[in-house]
Formats: C-alpha cells, structure tokens, sequence
C-alpha cells in the first residue's frame, strides 16, 4: 500500500496539436477583459490577439522580454489593474508564464509584494485568490504552466525566490507541441535540459510519491531520446515528446520537489541573470556524481542507478554505472553548445555566494543527499 500523498495540478490541462485553437472560447468565458502577456517577439501573439477579439474580448498586451524581477512584475500588476483585467493569459517560455502567473496572483492583492516572496520576504499566503490565469507555452522546459509558484528576480539582493500559494494553479493549462516547433536549437537545448532535470529530480527526491514516480519513470527516457533527436535536425514527434516530458516535470516537481541542481540555479540565475534552463543543464551531471557519492539511503542509491542506466542507454552506452552516463551527459551537452557556467557569467566570488545562498533553497530541502558547500564548490567547479 502506498503512503498517503496529496497531488494537485491546474484546474484543466489540454494536450495535443491544435489544442491552442480552442484557447480564445476558454479564456472568453472566463472573463472578457484579458491581459495577454508575451514574449519579445509580438507577432507570435497575432493568432491568438485576433482570435479573442473575435470572442468578443477586450485585450490588452504586456510584454516580458527577459526573466521578470520585480520591477517588471509590478509594472504587469498595475496594467492589470488600470485596465480592470478579469483574466490573464500568458503565451510564451517559462519565464513569460512566471510572469503572467505573478501578475494574475497578485492584481487582487493588497499587501506590497516583499510581503509573500519566499526567502527575502514574509513568505505569506496570498490575501486574496488569484485572477484566472491561462498559460500556453512555446517552450519544452519549465512545466509552469502546471506549478504552484513563479520565480522572480529580486535584483538588491541578487536572487530568484518564488512567490508561491496553491491558488496559483492555472485554471487551463493548454499544451500545444505545435507552438515549439522550430524553437532556436539553444532554447530547444537548454529548456529540454531543464525539462529533464524536472523529471530526474522529483524521481530521485526524498518526496517522491507513487503518482509522481509514474510520470518521472516514462518520462526521463522518452526526454533523453527526444532531445538527442532534436539536436540532430527538426523532428515534428520529438518536440511532442519534449512537451510531453515538460508537462511531466512539471507536474512531478510542484507534488514531490526538486534537489541541487535547482538550489544552486536560483542563486546563480539572480546573481548572474544568466538563462535557468541553460544553468540546470549544464549542473545536472555533476549534480547526479555528487549525489551518488554521499547517498546513504540505499533506495535512493537505486534510484539514482537507475537514472544512470536510462542516461547510458539513451546514448548506446554499454556500461549503465552513473559516474560515466553523467560524465557522458556533460560532454554531449558541451559539444552540442551548452555554456559551461564561465561562460554564463559565474565566476568564483559568484559560485562561493552561491554555494552558501543554496542551504536556503527550497529545493534543497528535498535532495536525495545531503551536500555541504564544499561539495557545491566542486560541482560547479565541475561545471564552469
């Protein structure tokens, strides 16, 4: 008999090509005043501006051309409410839905916003319920389209926290593979990493369940195959299965957790500005040697190896030990033109405040192992 364990996930989630379609009728009649906020290329909004006109919406656009912060989010919240929008739609990457997710959470809100951040805030739940919120990504990678939190920067104290509340769940959660077709090779890379280290993650952590085992078991192989495709050339079934494996992960970690590989992103992401996707990617195999190495719940261990073998088959590998599949995961990620995090901006000074900041995590709380900063230190090190 399983423990119990509770799971929550948006309200609806629409999965599938053609799916988007259906996107201006549901967000219509959940309010006819809409904030539709999008990414730095407007025209990618046209379709979908049109076709809520069409339902007979009033829409107004706000634009997120780079990972939120404060700033940025307040700027969202009071377009929301001068405009008296009744619902928020987002279309875009991950940071693009965080944004959104923010500005839905906190339009009603009458606290300032310090007031509910994690970490460098009170932390408190939100004081009233959330617009409704609807969210189609354009990117296999974060999965907020189905978590509870959105990740915002926070610049005086160089950090990514999370505003967080259960209320924040989407009410529609609509996943069109067709929205990523052709999405730039290094987004394509550095978001599909993401998307794995979101379903390897929650299948290795402390508060791993049986639902979110499901999704993590089927998903971190079909992930691994999809994206080595995907770096070969254009392939309209693997940027299925990357939505796919994207939706799982997150999915998986707003039920279970997270581990490492997300305790460092955070920091480094708010002290460098450098993209999270691209951070967790090349973190990811040295994260997993670590883990290994001071595990001492044997469970653990084993699913650990298990993430060995399902990385080493990926890649036609004979020897399925983890040590040599993640050291494998790393050099074909460098060869395929993931930054090596020099080149993303982190340098020693950044990696010892980083290494310290991680205790604070959330997503530490979680890891399979307990890993000082010491040991950190020598991750990143592994991975500049």
């Amino acid at each position: 008999m399983p423990l119990p364990f509770s799971f929550a996930t948006a309200t609806e989630i629409l999965f599938g090509r053609g799916q988007a379609n259906s996107a201006p009728g549901r967000v219509a009649a959940l309010g006819k005043r809409v904030l539709l906020v999008l990414g730095g290329n407007p025209t990618r909004s046209e379709a979908l501006a049109k076709g809520l006109a069409a339902a007979g919406c009033a829409v107004e656009r706000f634009a997120v051309t780079e990972e939120p912060d404060t700033a940025i989010i307040e700027s969202g919240v009071t377009m929301a409410r001068a405009t008296g929008a009744e619902v928020v739609v987002a279309l875009g990457g991950g940071a693009v839905i965080d944004a959104g997710k923010a500005i839905a959470a906190l339009a009603p809100a009458t606290r300032p916003m310090i007031d509910h951040l994690e970490v460098v805030g009170a932390g408190l739940p939100l004081d009233h319920p959330p617009l409704p919120f609807v969210a189609l990504p354009t990117t296999a990678g974060t999965g907020a389209e189905v978590t509870r939190n959105a990740v915002i920067a926070v610049k005086e104290h160089a950090r990514k926290v999370s505003l967080r509340d259960a209320r924040m769940l989407p009410r529609i959660a609509i996943v069109d593979p067709a929205l990523t077709d052709g999405c730039p090779r290094a987004i394509t890379l550095a978001s599909g990493l993401d998307a794995i280290t979101q379903v390897i993650e929650p299948y290795v952590c402390t508060r791993a369940n049986p639902l979110t085992d499901a999704l993590c078991r089927d998903a971190i192989p079909r992930g691994l195959s999809a994206l080595i495709r995907l770096m070969q050339a254009e392939d309209a079934q693997a940027r299925d299965e990357m939505a796919w494996v994207s939706l799982c992960g997150g999915l998986a970690l707003a039920n279970a957790g997270l581990g490492a590989v997300h305790g460092l992103a955070g920091p480094l992401g708010g002290m460098t500005g450098a993209a999270h996707g691209a951070i967790c990617g090349v973190l990811l195999p040295h994260v997993l040697i670590a883990n290994r190495a001071a595990v001492t719940d044997a469970a653990l261990a084993a699913r650990l190896d298990q993430v060995g073998r399902w990385i080493a088959a990926a890649f036609d590998r004979t020897d399925g030990a983890l040590g040599p599949a993640a050291a494998h995961l790393a050099d074909w990620g460098r060869a395929s033109g993931l930054p090596g995090l020099t080149a993303l901006g982190v340098d020693a000074a950044v990696m010892a405040a980083a290494a310290e900041a991680a205790a604070t995590s959330s997503s530490m709380k979680a890891n399979p192992a307990s890993l000082s900063a010491e040991v950190l230190l020598s991750v990143m090190r592994a991975a500049a």
